[in-house]
């Protein structure tokens, strides 16, 4: 249970940074996401492995580095976390958001298939590799990955890189009568897509 609550509270807070610098208009946004990710990641790696993201909990699935049972409990809580963190941000603000593309849906899967791959394989490899046991850079290198992408795509593919931050956010955003359940499937195929190529690579990178 505790790996669950701990996934559960790290991809609340990642969408609760997601929400409040979104719905207030920061300037400083890709480095509040990025820099909440990375302590979050801190904070619960040595208990449930800090994934906060269902793609990047297929890689590592993918990679044999979870229990086959862990999985759906783990993505459920982190599907649960980015939708209460998503109500929060409306009762705080009164405004809903939600990950919008600025372009065509191929183009924004694209986008977003592209920088999960580079988060999944980075996640890969800092935290789930013999070579980098016990290092002491992983959040630092998971949480530069999505600042470098909210930073480059974030106003072109809606920067979601996450099926939970497109999913809870919608959720709550069609609830309070938005619109933006027309663009859930690009922020699930995408980030899905990403992190399926990246476990075959990272077996590539780490054959014998």
């Amino acid at each position: 249970m505790k790996r669950y609550a701990t996934e559960f509270i790290g991809t609340f807070f990642l969408v609760f940074t997601i929400g409040m610098v979104s719905v207030t208009g920061s300037a400083g946004a890709p480095l509040a996401i990025g820099a909440t990710l990375m302590v979050m990641v801190y904070m619960g790696g040595h208990v449930s492995g800090a994934h906060y993201n269902p793609a990047v909990s297929l890689a590592i699935l993918q990679r044999g580095a979870m229990e086959k049972s862990d999985f759906v409990p783990y993505l459920a809580a982190q599907l649960l976390g980015a939708t209460v963190a998503s109500a929060v941000v409306v009762v705080l603000t009164g405004s809903s958001f939600a990950p919008a593309p600025s372009t065509g849906g191929l183009q924004a899967v694209v986008a977003e298939a592209l920088v999960t791959f580079a988060l999944a394989l980075v996640v890969l490899n800092v935290a789930t590799a013999e070579s980098t046991k016990g290092n002491s850079y992983y959040g630092l290198a998971i949480g530069f990955t999505v600042l470098a992408g909210a930073a480059s795509v974030g106003n072109f593919s809606g920067g979601a890189f996450n099926p939970a931050v497109g999913i809870g956010p919608i959720l709550v955003d069609t609830i309070s009568g938005g619109d933006s359940i027309a663009d859930v499937w690009i922020y699930v195929l995408g980030p899905f897509a990403g992190a399926a190529a990246a476990a075959p690579v990272f077996k590539l990178q780490t054959a014998a």
